[in-house]
Parts: C-alpha cells; structure tokens; sequence
C-alpha cells in the first residue's frame, strides 16, 4: 500500500509541478503532509538537506522520503515518480516544439505564468524565513538572520542593478556561506 501511495503522491507532484523545485515546494510539502510521511519540522529540515546536496530538490526530497517510508524500493518508486512526468512532457515538447512554440497562445500562456512562478518563489522563500523560525522565533525577532538576508538580498538586487547579468548564483552562495560563518562562527 506504502508503494502505491509513494507512487501516486509523487506523481501527483511531478504533473503539476510548474516552475522549479522552489515553486514545486508546496505541492511537495502538502503531498508530504497529507500522507503524513514527514511533519512540517521535518520537512524543512529536509527541504534544507535537499537543496545542499547535489541534483534536483523535487528528486531528493522524493528519494529521501520514498527511503524514509519503504527502504530502496520506495525511493526508487518516488524518484521515478516524480521524474515520469517531466520526461514523457519533455519528449513529447521537444517532438512538437516547432509547432508549438510560434503559437501564440503558447507563448501568451508561458508569458502568464512567469509572474505566477516569481510570486511563488517568493512565497516559498517568506515562509522558510518567518514560519520556521529563522528570522521570528517565539514571538522574539532574531537579528542575526533577519541582517543576512536583507544583506544577501541587497547584494542580490544591487548586482542586478550595477551588472547587466546581475550576481552569478555560485557566487551568491559562496558570498552566503561566507557572511554565515562570520554571523555565526565555526
């Protein structure tokens, strides 16, 4: 039963995930939450584990949890379930892309769902900064944090104002871990 529920969970994910692994994360999450596989600390912490280590969020929050409830065989089954989608769609998009993509229609429809995915994003990010207690933590304003990540994100945007290209994102992270580490100490 687990395996079935792995599989249509993370298919479900994998559908009707648009935008990203950051724009993904609440989909994931209430997917998560729903079948009751992890709690909402855990979560986070896991949703934080998934982005340091390498490849796509949505396949490690899938492999982890898929392990966590059903050992390798349900890693592999989460995995390949919320990878499915996207693979059949890019096979078949790349078959049809020509036509596809002159429609305007196509076009107005991506066009549309740009802003959709940045407020996403965004929303995603509020939430790990204020919900869990990285920036308010019982009622208390944390300025260490709260000083980061306006830091960060004055970086960020002023590079986007002075540099064409704006900040290259390796370098916003490395740029991160160095401020975290004089903020927090080895």
């Amino acid at each position: 039963m687990i395996l079935l529920e792995l599989l249509l969970g993370f298919l479900k994910v994998g559908c009707f995930a648009f935008g990203g692994a950051y724009a993904a994360i609440p989909l994931i999450r209430e997917v998560v939450l729903s079948y009751g596989w992890l709690d909402d600390e855990m979560m986070s912490y896991m949703i934080a584990v998934s982005e340091s280590t390498p490849g796509p969020i949505m396949v490690n929050l899938a492999t982890y949890v898929g392990s966590s409830q059903a050992g390798i065989l349900g890693a592999l089954i989460a995995t390949f379930a919320v990878v499915l989608p996207s693979f059949v769609i890019t096979l078949l998009v790349t078959v049809l892309l020509k036509a596809v993509l002159k429609n305007a229609y196509v076009q107005a429809v991506l066009g549309g769902m740009k802003p959709c995915m940045i407020g996403i994003i965004f929303a995603v990010g509020a939430w790990m900064i204020f919900r869990n207690g990285i920036v308010i933590q019982e009622g208390t304003l944390l300025l260490r944090p709260l000083i980061l990540t306006l830091v960060l994100a004055l970086i960020y945007f002023g590079a986007g104002k002075v540099r064409k290209g704006g900040i290259s994102p390796i370098l916003l992270i490395c740029i991160a871990a160095v401020a975290g580490i004089a903020a927090y100490g080895v």
